[in-house]
């Protein structure tokens, strides 16, 4: 067993045990940035020890913040990730980067320099950031504090330092802005509760790049503390349409490891609305669309077929109940199976895939979604290894969606995953 296997491995868990309950999923740079529904690390890692240890290239195509990237960057692979959502591109980027650890500390000293002999003077907000939803999601002095620290990290001429500063500044926007503790979506928090919030913004920044700049520590010592690291490649490109050949070259990968969202953002985890204040801040001009373009955002007329009687099956009951939802069920289906079809491609012979999914319900209605990535891999031309099944201890899930997407109806969310893997 590999001395990250060591790491990761709660002392006194099964061996074939795959909830991981109770152990420590923020090391290194995993402890960046908050993110919903994340990847555990210790999935992503005994998948790559168990089918392949000796991999060179990994992919994940739907990568979030890039929990599977780091664990394959630990393993001293090649890692290959996309994502729509842009503050997520820059997550995955800032915990897969080498930073020069005297620059960083140079910085950092200078920063708290800085902090400590700030000016008081009024700042006025940049061009891109709209007055009116400042004043709406966030106290004027927090406003204040923020704009003196975007100040500071819009001068880091260094590129891997200032993509370090970007990430505890981005937490730290969430964290002082007034939406409730504890949300996905943007909700404001009460009146009452407004009155006594009073953050200081500079102290959350100093707290996250400290901790941040501890994690980086450990993990650049456990790779060996020199550069350059394996190339980690954070893409836009969305594999619903494609995979284009000169990012993920056709047949170049031993491993997919990957979760896919369970089901259309606007009734699952609306990764949008989480990212969108961190968003507007950073100037990403898909901030607002994000939600709107991931899986299941298009629109169907007819009730598609699929290679799969168990998903149909369940469609068709949707069907009798809600034609309409019916129809945006499957139209996530169709992205995903469309998205199979361009990731296949990209799978050497005898390479693996590894979705972790979950079935999710929609009008007292199951899904098999870990039957249709089966059967959609297996038009691709892979075989079924093996499903692996777990709790959700840790992952942070909101408690209730509404899969019915009708309001005031709501049922609790997924509470367990299943891990498929499928061999070429």
């Amino acid at each position: 067993m590999s001395t990250l296997s060591l790491l990761n491995e709660p002392p006194t868990s099964e061996a074939r045990d795959w909830t991981f309950r109770g152990t420590n999923t923020r090391y290194f740079s995993h402890c960046y940035h908050d993110y919903p529904a994340r990847m555990i690390p210790q999935i992503a890692d005994r998948l790559i020890e168990t089918y392949s240890p000796n991999g060179l290239r990994l992919f994940d195509p739907y990568c979030g913040t890039g929990s599977a990237m780091v664990e394959g960057l630990l393993h001293g692979m090649e890692t290959f990730g996309t994502d729509l959502n842009p503050l997520a591109r820059m997550l995955a980027r800032a915990k897969t980067t080498y930073i020069d650890i005297k620059t960083l500390d140079v910085t950092l000293k200078r920063f708290l320099e800085y902090m400590s002999a700030r000016d008081r003077k009024e700042r006025e907000l940049p061009p891109w950031l709209d007055e009116k939803r400042i004043e709406f999601w966030f106290r004027p002095k927090a406003t204040q504090e923020l704009l003196s620290i975007y100040s500071f990290v819009s001068h880091i001429e260094d590129k891997a330092v200032e993509l370090f500063f970007l990430t505890a500044f981005s937490e730290t926007i969430r964290e002082c802005s007034n939406t409730r503790p504890g949300e996905f979506k943007l909700f404001r928090r009460p009146q009452a509760d407004l009155a006594k919030f009073n953050p200081d913004a500079f102290r959350v920044m100093i707290g996250k790049l400290g901790r941040n700049r501890e994690a980086y520590g450990q993990m650049h010592g456990f790779l060996g503390g020199k550069a350059p690291w394996k190339p980690a490649h954070v893409f836009d490109f969305d594999s619903v349409i494609s995979v284009p050949p000169e990012a993920v070259p056709p047949e170049s990968i031993d491993i997919v490891i990957t979760s896919p969202p369970y089901g259309d953002s606007h009734t699952t985890v609306a990764y949008g609305q989480y990212s969108r204040l961190s968003s507007e801040w950073l100037a990403f001009p898909e901030a607002p669309k994000v939600d709107s373009m991931l899986m299941g955002g298009r629109r169907l007329r007819i009730l598609p077929t699929f290679p799969s009687d168990s998903l149909n099956n369940a469609l068709r009951e949707i069907a009798r109940q809600d034609r309409h939802r019916a129809l945006e069920v499957a139209a996530f289906y169709m992205d995903l199976m469309s998205s199979i079809k361009n990731v296949a491609q990209t799978v050497r012979k005898g390479g693996f895939v590894c979705y972790v999914v979950a079935n999710r319900r929609v009008k007292g209605v199951d899904l098999p979604t870990n039957g249709a990535v089966i059967s959609f891999f297996e038009q691709c031309g892979f075989h079924h290894i093996a499903t692996h099944r777990r709790e959700i201890p840790n992952k942070r899930m909101p408690a209730k969606n509404s899969p019915s997407n009708e309001r005031g109806a709501t049922e609790t969310t997924m509470v367990r995953e299943i891990i498929v893997v499928m061999q070429r």
